[in-house]
């Protein structure tokens, strides 16, 4: 584990830690590096390459995983530098700390921080390296650099007319020293932020010449698929090979001590290999746990004390009187089923190793892939590529480390893939969570919150600093910092591992849990108290006007209060700030007598703070709110005998082009510090659905994927 100093994290909850980009905190990669010469390439720090034939190279901190996160960080660099958009070429970074995430502290996509996190480093550095491309013009025309501007990669004197474009000054400008403190531009000044622009990455993927890791052909290269013993923690027992090494093309089988892989000269021959294996696994002490187990042994763990997270005034004092509710909402375990599945090439020789993959943190693939091959760090290097899909999957390292250890078996470049059931069945998944919630109400408002989170700690085992005093900062984040200014709250994390299931980020995590809980309850709370839905949230936003603005442009968008056309159809809201955006999300579903569940349309109204390429936003949104649905309409891993049973698409299913709704996306101007998006749909999508089904039905869903027999009025099977 790439290790953090505790004094970087002490007392940052996760949401003062992932705004820490708009508040100038943790600026840790941040630098610009003396200015120097790379042959005919003007590079004025970690970010910005210009070469004397004008082309401008931007090497990207960040990972593109289809959020469209190279053409945003482009926009915001090249608009300071005043490049020609269409000069702009990219770059993936190297494994380097001048690229760490500067809320991370570490080398990460993720967290929807991309935008956030770099937003201030990438226009210091594009205004810095302007300045210098300036001032080398002014020097070759012995003017005073004031007297010059920058404008489409040409300086231009518009005393004397005279023009010179970055290449032909980029040599000079090499020579000079960087601004540390340079003047950034106005928003009033863009002319690249704001805009809608297409994406960079668009035309090779359209055209099939975009490269994923998948995609990664070394001359030589042999392919591998792997198989894992079906019980979590299960080893390799006896293997009888007879018949796979009798296929045509299988050229090597590799028995490690947890998996075994066949190696062939196409992936088909590997599959045809591991399919003719014998394989005989212990499965050691995991083969007994099952889904009933997990979730009793969970709420038996929830009925204990919890670490406080965040106490605001006088919780017990506020239940004293006035109404009471409670509620316990419940999320299973996912998987994210990534379109691209896993994989990574690797070659291994006695002294050094190369590695291709997709994936989102560099740092630590290089760094476990030296662990795994006993080599030095700077033996080993790592080239990144376009991600098909990573919702968090790819910012853990199994596969690399897996990948290593096989390859350090055979001779010559190989690619390790995981068949799709493979990687379902050997995730690293959406912890499952226990919520208890309760309220007091006095005159129509909230007086009295308290939550209690139950689940796995992702925190404590991927960034241990940030687990403190008991509390995962993930966790409990939206929870202990909910939108609507309870006067007194209270909230608990009790961390409780499932037996041997690993856990791990999943594009939200612990705010598309808690935002469930919260925005389910006070819906519940709101009819109950007779009150209608928006007016209760409104109610209770006095101190939040960028939520409130949201909510209420969702509901005039989305006809809130309007007559539906079926008797079995309603409408329900949530409402949320996570991730440094303000968002509202109005869904109109209906319910068939069978409990079958049809959404016709998704209304969300968002504020982010400046919107870099308002395109990409509406488009992010959109995904996420698909991706929210299907977790809650479908989604759920469950375990039998130690194993998960689920295994692709037909029974780990996702929303179907002709089940999809209408969606409609309406961005709030704002000139408050950039938002993340990535996440932020994911999270909205399920307590609105289920708002709307309670709207429809009467009844009230507290655990996801939704039950269809409870709509239909029928007792479980």
């Amino acid at each position: 584990m790439e290790k953090i100093a505790t004094s970087e994290i002490s007392k940052l909850s996760r949401r003062a830690l992932l705004q820490a980009g708009a508040a100038g905190i943790l600026l840790l990669s941040f630098r610009l590096p003396q200015a120097r010469a790379a042959g005919d390439t003007f590079a004025p720090n970690a970010f910005i390459r210009v070469g004397n034939d004008d082309v401008v190279t931007l090497v990207m901190p960040q990972v593109e995983m289809g959020q469209g996160i190279y053409t945003a960080l482009a926009m915001i660099l090249a608009d300071e530098l005043d490049a020609n958009f269409d000069k702009v070429v990219l770059q993936h970074a190297p494994p380097d700390k001048a690229y760490n995430n500067p809320i991370f502290g570490v080398q990460a996509t993720g967290g929807s921080t991309s935008v956030r996190a770099f937003w201030d480093p990438l226009r210091k550095a594009g205004a810095s390296a302007r300045g210098m491309l300036v001032e080398a013009a002014a020097q070759q025309w012995s003017v005073d650099p004031s007297t010059c501007r920058a404008s489409n990669s040409e300086v231009i004197h518009d005393a004397s007319g005279r023009k010179v474009g970055y290449g032909a000054v980029a040599s000079l400008a090499a020579t000079l020293k960087p601004v540390s403190d340079p003047k950034l531009k106005t928003l009033k000044d863009f002319t690249l932020v704001g805009r809608p622009v297409q994406r960079k990455d668009t035309p090779d993927k359209t055209n099939g010449k975009c490269q994923y890791g998948i995609d990664a052909m070394p001359a030589g290269v042999k392919f591998a698929v792997i198989a894992e013993c079906p019980v979590f923690g299960g080893k390799v027992g006896h293997v009888d090979d007879a018949k796979a090494k009798a296929i045509k093309g299988v050229q090597q089988i590799v028995v490690l001590d947890d998996c075994v892989a066949v190696v062939g000269d196409t992936t088909w021959t590997a599959i045809r290999g591991l399919s003719a294996l014998d394989i005989t696994w212990n499965e050691g002490a995991n083969a007994n746990v099952d889904s009933a187990q997990i979730w009793e042994a969970l709420r038996t763990a929830s009925k204990g004390p919890g670490a406080v997270a965040k106490k605001v005034g006088d919780v017990d004092a506020a239940f004293a009187g006035g109404t009471h509710y409670e509620g316990v909402y419940e999320l299973p375990f996912l998987a994210h089923a990534t379109m691209e599945p896993l994989n990574c090439t690797l070659h291994y020789t006695k002294d050094a190793c190369e590695v291709w993959t997709g994936t989102q943190v560099i740092g630590r693939v290089q760094e476990y892939v030296a662990k795994a091959l006993d080599l030095p760090i700077e033996k080993v290097t790592v080239h990144n590529f376009y991600i098909g899909g990573g919702f968090g999957r790819r910012l853990e390292q199994d596969m690399a480390i897996k990948a290593a250890r096989i390859a350090k078996e055979v001779d010559g470049p190989v690619k390790v893939m995981w068949r799709r059931e493979e990687d379902t069945q050997h995730d690293v998944y959406r912890p499952v969570y226990h919520n208890a919630v309760s309220a007091s109400v006095k005159d129509g408002k909230i007086v009295g919150w308290t939550h209690r989170i139950t689940g796995s700690s992702v925190i404590v085992r991927w960034l241990p600093p940030a687990f403190k005093d008991g509390v995962d900062i993930d966790a409990v984040d939206g929870a202990a910092d909910q939108p609507y200014g309870f006067p007194n709250l209270k909230v608990e994390y009790i961390r409780a591992e499932p037996p041997a299931v690993p856990t791990g980020f999943w594009r939200g995590v612990g705010p598309n849990n808690n935002f469930f809980t919260i925005e389910s309850f006070i819906d519940e709370i709101a009819h109950r108290e007779k009150v209608d839905p928006v007016a209760f949230r409104l109610r209770h936003l006095d101190g939040n006007p960028r939520l409130k603005a949201a909510i209420q442009l969702a509901a005039e968008k989305g006809n809130w209060g309007s007559t539906l056309s079926s008797p079995r159809m309603g409408r329900g809201i949530s409402a949320q700030n996570a991730f440094g955006s303000f968002i509202a999300t109005v869904c109109e579903a209906e319910v068939d007598e069978s409990g079958e569940v049809r959404v016709h349309r998704l209304v969300a109204a968002v504020d982010t703070g400046i919107m870099v390429n308002p395109d990409t936003i509406v488009a992010q949104l959109e995904g996420g709110l698909i991706f929210g649905l299907t977790a809650a309409l479908f989604g759920e891993i469950t375990i039998e005998n130690g194993r998960v049973q689920q295994s692709n698409f037909n029974d780990y299913r996702i929303l179907r082009i002709d089940e999809a709704p209408k969606i409609e996306v309406h961005l709030i101007p704002s000139t408050e510090h950039p938002g993340g998006i990535g996440e932020t749909g994911t999270t909205a999508a399920p307590p609105a659905l289920c708002n709307a089904l309670f709207a429809a039905t009467g009844v009230r869903l507290t655990r996801l994927p939704i039950d269809r027999n409870a709509l239909a009025g029928r007792k479980p099977a």
